[in-house]
């Protein structure tokens, strides 16, 4: 009897443990490390099958996508359930104002000609359909402001000369920024004057 008792216990304890820690990763208690291992893990990807760029932020996609999966969710499933190379330039809702896409057709820039941005209310999610391009991307909190946050627009600028990490964006992978990653995109690549590129909003998740 005092077995199975124990044993009740010890299933008892372990129900406990497994629910407070599936509470705490869904919450805002993420390390670099829980972070990793689940967005290798995969789980959130449901079939889309495009790799992330080396310089996503773990944690904060991780945080982001449990507080509103519904919304990540529907923006993989437009991205792999749309021919997206027959879209046309333009605004294309996806659900409302929660998420939507834009979709480019335009030249590239040289380095000089190209800003560093950053928003607030908005998660941008960036793939290239047709070309290459590169992007930057920095935290704005290490930044000088040049054009202050303005609200209607959801936009910032920085500084131009401020330092960053730079990344090649092509169809295969897609590169995400939450509102800590200012990023300067639309650089010129060699052999590749004009693209044609997705960018994927979702309503940052408070």
């Amino acid at each position: 009897m005092k077995k199975i008792l124990y044993y009740k216990l010890m299933v008892l304890i372990m129900i406990c443990f497994i629910s407070k820690t599936t509470i705490a990763q869904t919450t805002d208690n993420w390390t670099e490390k829980s972070a990793k291992e689940w967005v290798d893990k995969g789980e959130w990807r449901n079939g889309f099958k495009t790799k992330l760029y080396a310089g996503i932020d773990n944690v904060e996609f991780a945080k982001q996508y449990h507080k509103n999966k519904a919304a990540w969710d529907k923006a993989f499933a437009f991205i792999n359930n749309t021919k997206l190379d027959t879209l046309s330039p333009g605004k294309h809702l996806i659900d409302g104002d929660n998420v939507f896409a834009t979709i480019t057709d335009a030249n590239t820039k040289e380095y000089d000609k190209t800003m560093w941005e950053s928003h607030r209310k908005y998660i941008d999610l960036h793939l290239m359909i047709r070309g290459k391009e590169r992007i930057g991307v920095m935290n704005p909190a290490t930044a000088v402001v040049t054009d202050p946050y303005d609200e209607a627009k959801d936009i910032a600028h920085y500084d131009a000369n401020t330092k960053g990490n730079y990344y090649i964006a092509d169809p295969e992978t897609l590169m995400i920024f939450f509102p800590q990653n200012s990023h300067r995109p639309v650089i010129h690549v060699d052999g590749y004057d004009k693209v044609k590129k997705l960018v994927i909003k979702i309503k940052v998740a408070q």
